[in-house]
C-alpha cells in the first residue's frame, strides 16, 4: 500500500479545501441551492479543515 508523503497529503486537503470553498461560495450566491446542500458543502469543509489541522499537528510531532 502506497503511502502519500505528508506534505503531499497536507497538500492536496488544502487544494480540496479551497475548491469546496469555491463550491460553497459558489452554492450560496444562487438562491436556487437548497439549505441541505449549503450544510452539506459546509460539513465537508470542515472536515477536511479538521484533517488538515490533525496533518499538521503530527507532521509538527514527528519533528520533536
Amino acid at each position: 500500500a502506497y503511502r502519500m508523503s505528508m506534505p503531499t497529503q497536507l497538500a492536496d486537503l488544502e487544494k480540496q479545501h479551497r475548491a469546496l470553498e469555491a463550491e460553497l461560495a459558489e452554492a450560496i450566491a444562487h438562491p436556487s441551492t437548497d439549505d441541505f446542500t449549503i450544510a452539506a458543502l459546509k460539513r465537508r469543509k470542515l472536515h477536511l479543515k479538521d484533517e488538515i489541522v490533525r496533518l499538521q499537528h503530527d507532521a509538527c510531532e514527528s519533528v520533536h
